[in-house]
């Protein structure tokens, strides 16, 4: 597995499983161009689904120019961020994985979202839509200073 994917659900493969962890592992390594080539030209991400922080609009991030511009809004600005996969179901085209990430910031505090984490595939294994399911005001509550 790679540091910072901590897996504990099925490793069955599977096309979007196996996009998904491709996904994270970019994401831990702090690989944006990588990430990004990992969906297809029409893909979007809502990480977390509807109105946020980082879409206030709620219409997500579409394209490889909108998917690079929230790795910038919310990926960048993390220190690191780290994967805790407990299960993962995969159906069709899809997976959901359920867990939590963790946000390690530049300030040396740390936030758990928990929630639940889906990619869909198109024929080729690209990712067609990244969809997270967390509550963001549940996980400001997760928030730790650093000591």
């Amino acid at each position: 597995m790679v540091e910072g994917v901590h897996w504990s659900a099925s490793t069955e493969p599977h096309p979007a499983r196996d996009a998904a962890l491709r996904s994270m592992s970019a994401v831990t390594r702090g690989e944006k161009d990588e990430w990004v080539a990992l969906f297809a030209p029409d893909g979007f991400v809502e990480d977390p689904v509807g109105p946020s922080v980082f879409d206030p609009e709620g219409r997500g991030h579409h394209g490889h120019e909108g998917i690079a511009a929230f790795w910038d809004l919310a990926i960048a600005q993390a220190e690191r961020i780290e994967f805790h996969i407990q299960d993962s179901f995969a159906a069709g085209r899809e997976v959901a994985n359920t867990g939590h990430i963790t946000t390690f910031l530049p300030d040396g505090s740390t936030m758990d979202a928990e929630g639940v984490f889906v990619y869909h595939v198109d024929e080729s294994g690209l990712i067609r839509s990244m969809r997270a399911f967390w509550e963001f005001d549940r996980a400001l509550k997760t928030l730790r200073t650093a000591e």
